[in-house]
């Protein structure tokens, strides 16, 4: 069973909403068990038992402190590769939908990426003329139908790389 590992700053009404809707794409993988944890309950621990890793934070035009301080206290994981090859992804809420959201998803996948992870993103569709980027599912203002559908897809296109990478090394 591929764990995927669901970590966001749950400060905000917007991002907790997307969480449980990205953890909803993860259990429509057969083979998938989400893991949903605010940062605040979430420990190193859990990396390293997790098969891939999606996270979420508020859009303070960038990750907020706490998310950052979280993955800063990762640093050693970089230099062992513990995460090196495992999917990740990223998520964001705000108030604006210009307000960097992207920049916020951006500075995620540059710490994913950092750690040597596979980063998935979500491919074009007509949708994301309303709601999400090429980098993980956004909300802005209030929770739509479109922005619960980019989290569930950006759920489930992770848990599905995890399955299968899972099913390339058993």
């Amino acid at each position: 069973m591929a764990r995927v590992l669901v970590v966001y700053d749950g400060r905000a009404g917007l991002i907790r909403g997307l969480a449980q809707h990205v953890g909803v794409g993860v259990a429509l993988v057969r083979g998938a068990t989400p893991v949903l944890l605010d940062v605040e309950d979430a420990d190193q621990d859990e990396l390293l038992r997790a098969d891939a890793l999606i996270l979420g934070s508020p859009n303070w035009t960038g990750v907020t402190g706490r998310l950052k301080s979280w993955l800063d206290e990762s640093g050693d994981l970089w230099e062992s590769g513990d995460l090196a090859g495992k999917p990740g992804g990223a998520f964001t809420a705000g108030w604006s939908p210009r307000g960097g959201l992207e920049v916020t998803l951006q500075q995620i996948l540059h710490l994913l990426v950092g750690h040597g992870m596979i980063f998935v993103g979500l491919q074009w569709t007509e949708r994301m003329r309303r709601s999400g980027s090429y980098y993980g599912a956004t909300a802005s203002g209030e929770l739509t139908n479109d922005d619960r559908d980019q989290a569930r897809t950006l759920g489930w296109r992770v848990a599905t790389l995890a399955v299968r990478l899972e099913a390339e090394t058993s």
